[in-house]
């Protein structure tokens, strides 16, 4: 497998911390900048580091881990993408700009677990896993860093992006799942 073939599996792997960070940057108002780069970092790092976990722990937990990863990433982004849309339809202001450091990891983490499985299989592909993670956390970050700025700068009602948002990441998790059990 040569570099080229890993950028692929890097841009693949990045397209839904892309989705959430255009999401998310779409209720930044302040602090857009920094606000984007916090999200970003978190996105590229447990982008980079869960092929690493995948490689050393997959002989152990491959079964498991293959076998619900995506049952993982549907309930994750489900639980935030319903009280986003609770939050809009509830909420009578402008939404929070403020995103926790809370919400960023569980973002984080359910949006690299195919980084994960995507680890268990590198040692199979003859690559190398710092390459690999290097590679994966960058162009993640990169990406993730584009789409939260300068989605930030699109201006619509904060109230309908977050019914839109949770309706998004809703979807972005049953794709996930579907994609699994070979429904799409």
């Amino acid at each position: 497998m040569n570099t080229i073939d890993i950028l692929l599996i890097a841009l693949s792997l990045s397209m839904d911390a892309l989705t959430v960070s255009i999401i998310k940057g779409l209720s930044l108002k302040i602090n857009r900048f920094k606000t984007s780069l916090l999200l970003s970092l978190s996105f590229g790092i447990f982008q980079a580091i869960m092929p690493l976990i995948g490689y050393k722990l997959g002989s152990i937990f491959s079964n498991y881990i293959s076998s619900i990863d995506h049952w993982i990433s549907f309930i994750i982004l489900s639980i935030i993408g319903f009280k986003m849309i609770k939050d809009g339809i509830i909420k009578e202001d402008n939404i929070d700009n403020d995103i926790s450091i809370k919400n960023i990891l569980l973002l984080s983490i359910a949006t690299s677990i195919d980084a994960l499985v995507i680890g268990i299989t590198l040692p199979l592909l003859n690559v190398s896993l710092s390459k690999s993670m290097t590679i994966i956390g960058l162009t993640t970050f990169i990406l993730c860093l584009i789409g939260s700025y300068l989605s930030s700068y699109i201006k619509v009602n904060s109230r309908n992006y977050q019914i839109v948002g949770g309706l998004t990441l809703f979807a972005l998790g049953l794709k996930i799942l579907f994609e699994h059990l070979h429904i799409i």
